[in-house]
């Protein structure tokens, strides 16, 4: 059954964080890709959560703050990627390179590019800036970038069920964060991908990539770009689906002989061991023609140590005192 949850009055305090209250709910999807599935009932507990994805002025504060390098600005190390080109173990990031003409869409590599010198602080190249760009989210963050940025800030990242809590606003059994239709009245409720991808972007929605945090209607519980703009690292290791029924625990703690499981690993790299983290949220760049986990269920794996254009995060924090720098 759908139905709307009356959500308690948004609580923010300077920080810009937001009281999420908890709750129990169904978690996932069955209707969709099969990685959602099956739908689960979970409980989450109470915590705080940016109100929006962190910022490139915000990362910017603490890299001045901390000197930390990203790992797009990191050469990679040749023993974790066996096989691999010499020329491609340079510093660099994926970016997003449509192509003139449709292509096949089961090829990521026609729209992809490793890109050599993308940075967060150039991410559309190494002659590329910020200019502009301040109030959109950062990106090029891997999630090793994401969780120190959270531990400088005294926060972490989200849970993948209290990010996906989070993301319905409460609500309960709709379709997408905002209800039913994903574009209510033809009003355009996220920053994604409008026309085909990823030849032709209509860009009714009036961004072509990013978008300022903040700039499509926030959900129910007041938090803005929980679906489209960028992707967002979550803590969870992946595993192809749900368990049943299995109740998520508020915190990932880190396994001594690894912290995770085969199957966060990707099966069609077996010579590569990068263990992947769930993003969720979708992106600019979902598409009604391909990748629709422009939803709160939706979820996909992303490797630790690769970072992309269409890829940020936002932080929580668990204490129930007042939320505060």
């Amino acid at each position: 059954m759908k139905h709307s949850v009356v959500p308690q009055k948004p609580s923010t305090a300077g920080s810009g964080m937001i009281w999420i209250p908890g709750g129990t709910f169904p978690m996932g999807s069955n209707d969709h890709y099969p990685e959602e599935a099956p739908v689960h009932r979970v409980t989450v507990d109470g915590f705080w959560m940016d109100a929006a994805p962190v910022t490139n002025r915000q990362f910017k504060a603490f890299v001045l703050a901390t000197g930390h390098v990203t790992t797009a600005e990191t050469i990679p190390d040749a023993k974790d990627y066996p096989g691999a080109k010499r020329e491609m173990l340079r510093a660099g990031s994926l970016l997003f390179t449509p192509p003139q003409h449709p292509v096949d869409l089961r090829d990521w590599s026609q729209w992809w590019i490793f890109a050599f010198g993308v940075t967060w602080k150039r991410p559309l190249g190494p002659n590329s800036n910020l200019k502009g760009l301040e109030d959109h989210p950062v990106v090029h963050v891997s999630y090793t970038d994401a969780l120190a940025y959270a531990r400088w800030a005294g926060k972490d990242l989200a849970t993948e069920a209290e990010w996906e809590f989070a993301a319905r606003g409460g609500l309960e059994g709709t379709e997408y964060a905002w209800g039913d239709e994903l574009a209510p009245g033809g009003r355009q409720m996220a920053n994604t991908w409008q026309g085909e991808f990823p030849f032709q972007n209509t860009m009714i929605d009036g961004y072509e990539r990013t978008s300022p945090v903040g700039t499509f209607p926030p959900n129910g519980y007041g938090l803005s770009d929980m679906i489209g703009n960028v992707w967002e690292w979550t803590n969870d290791w992946y595993a192809p689906k749900h368990p049943e029924d299995a109740p998520k625990a508020c915190c990932i703690p880190e396994n001594p002989r690894g912290g995770r499981e085969d199957n966060s690993y990707d099966p069609r790299q077996p010579e590569v061991r990068i263990p992947r983290k769930v993003v969720k949220g979708g992106s600019h760049l979902c598409a009604p023609n391909y990748c629709r986990r422009y939803r709160p269920a939706a979820r996909h794996p992303h490797p630790v140590d690769t970072s992309t254009s269409h890829i940020g995060f936002r932080c929580v924090r668990r204490d129930r005192g007042e939320s505060g720098d």
